[in-house]
């Protein structure tokens, strides 16, 4: 429990459902979609349609989803809505237009939007109201005007001049060249008109028609290699999650192109590791997080080696967590200090953001998270409609020899990654941690929070964060100095960030007590809600 006497917030507690995400709008519309007949889906649908509305620089139409379903019989379903790159996107096509490195701001960083056939999918298959029902509340809060909240105008201050470079983002994202400031009503005429066609005409109202057009002349416009062809082909798929076990209970994460995978690589090795180092009692000491850092180092270094679309890839999930590897990667971890060079990642014998939970009163949970990936995206705005095109094209290597190398209609490795964890079969926990790389380690976090601390659902999002950004380590302010100090003396170029590390959602089952327990992180604007 908190200590009640510092700043913070309790757990939201509930017995019939529960909704986390990152904005009270989008909360309220949850709630409000639950209580009208909608079960966890329709909420989670309804609310990150919103949220494209409050949050324009983290989510929208114009990026992809995940999403992972508990079903009330405790089946697990997983959805693959990520987006691939157009057919004409060869190497040597590249290559031919001087394009070296997929940069931002490059029309060739985005790839097929992949969220709204992943709605439309969503919403076919579990949800009850229709979809028209369910965009109701972001168009209407599209047209109307909705306020900046403060971490919103915080981010948005930040990338004025991304915008500026735009012409879509100056006319719809930018007010008289600025950004707005908190409090400020924002109203997005082009966003509920495209919603207005997708609520109308379900995916052929963004893969067809006006929408399309305008993608496709945006980024034609900036030498971009998209075709209508390349939108209508659209597909989200449904893939067989991944598992491992930790601490009692057993997390499900996507499996690649998604690299939930580094999340299950990083606990597999604390868990080795916890076999021959006791863990500190202190979840702020120093060697604790030295220990998730070299961890997360190792599993990250094998993201980048072997994740990519399986579709065009062999990439060794079997491998990438079996036994022999985790204990060959955890040797090398020295419990009392960095080392340099972890050496390269062994290959397989014989050759791979917004986030919200809702949880139902028929019990099912629903784990999504949709993303334009960099703030506002590639910061390339449809000149009509008016919203962000993500940058995904930039989770692409550009090296022939690499399994993830760009290719027509390939997905490029995502960062995208809602997680259920499960006990005896059931679902115990729907959660996810936003920003980016960030996010695998952010769910080794919270487990480990949760199961070797005994943190509940807001101890473990509110708990401090560090991260290595290259060879420096990046702590939170919350950190306290001792364990910064404690890390440089392990050899670690641990230094303060100005930014907070990610944000984050979780719903906790507690089964034997009939309870839902709700949480939301405070580095973002959110809030969790209940009934």
């Amino acid at each position: 429990m908190r200590n009640f006497h510092d700043p913070g917030r309790s757990a939201a507690y509930a017995s019939t459902a529960m909704c986390a995400t990152s904005h009270p709008m989008a909360s309220l519309t949850a709630v409000e979609t639950l209580k009208a007949g909608g079960n966890a889906m329709d909420a989670a649908l309804a609310a990150s349609a919103v949220l494209t509305v409050v949050e324009p620089h983290m989510t929208g139409i114009g990026g992809d989803c995940f999403a992972m379903i508990a079903a009330p019989d405790g089946s697990l379903h997983a959805l693959n809505a990520s987006g691939r790159a157009p057919e004409a996107a060869t190497l040597e096509a590249l290559r031919a237009k001087g394009v070296t490195s997929l940069e931002m701001g490059s029309a060739h960083a985005v790839t097929v939007p992949g969220a709204i056939d992943g709605w439309v999918r969503l919403n076919a298959d579990w949800g009850r109201k229709p979809l028209a029902e369910l965009l109701t509340p972001a168009i209407m809060m599209a047209r109307e005007g909705t306020p900046v909240a403060p971490r919103v105008a915080r981010d948005w201050a930040a990338q004025v001049d991304k915008l500026s470079g735009d012409e879509g983002a100056r006319a719809h994202l930018l007010v008289d060249g600025a950004a707005p400031r908190v409090g400020d009503v924002m109203r997005y005429e082009g966003l509920a008109r495209a919603l207005e066609a997708i609520a109308q005409k379900g995916r052929a109202g963004f893969y067809e028609g006006a929408v399309a057009a305008d993608i496709i002349a945006t980024l034609q416009a900036g030498g971009g290699l998209h075709t209508h062809d390349d939108l209508a082909s659209q597909a989200s798929t449904y893939v067989a999650p991944i598992a491992v076990d930790y601490g009692g209970l057993r997390l499900h994460e996507l499996p690649p192109n998604n690299h939930g995978i580094v999340a299950l690589m990083i606990l597999r090795l604390i868990e080795t590791l916890k076999a021959k180092v006791t863990l500190p009692d202190d979840p702020k000491a120093a060697a604790r997080y030295h220990l998730m850092i070299e961890a997360a180092r190792l599993a990250y270094a094998a993201r980048d080696a072997f994740v990519a679309d399986p579709d065009q890839a062999d990439v060794p999930v079997g491998h990438l967590l079996s036994d022999h590897l985790i204990d060959t990667l955890a040797a090398r971890i020295d419990p009392a200090a960095r080392t340099a060079d972890l050496g390269p990642i062994p290959e397989p014998a014989g050759t791979d953001t917004i986030y919200l939970s809702v949880v139902d009163g028929d019990g099912m949970a629903v784990s999504f998270i949709n993303s334009v990936f960099s703030a506002f995206g590639s910061g390339i705005v449809t000149r009509e409609f008016g919203f962000a095109l993500h940058n995904r094209g930039q989770g692409f290597s550009m090296d022939a020899g690499h399994p993830n190398v760009i290719a027509p209609r390939k997905r490029p490795m995502h960062t995208l990654v809602p997680a259920i964890a499960t006990k005896d079969g059931q679902p115990v926990l729907s959660f996810g941690v936003m920003g980016a790389a960030f996010q695998p380690i952010g769910h080794a976090y919270v487990m480990t929070n949760m199961l070797d601390y005994g943190m509940d659902p807001q101890e473990a999002l509110d708990h401090p964060r560090v991260f290595f950004d290259g060879d420096q380590v990046g702590c939170e302010r919350t950190v306290p100095r001792a364990t910064i100090d404690g890390l440089q003396a392990m050899g670690h170029d641990a230094v303060y960030v100005d930014d907070p590390w990610g944000g984050g959602q979780i719903v906790q089952i507690d089964r034997a007590r009939g309870t839902l327990i709700g949480a939301s992180d405070p580095r973002k604007d959110g809030i969790a809600l209940g009934y």
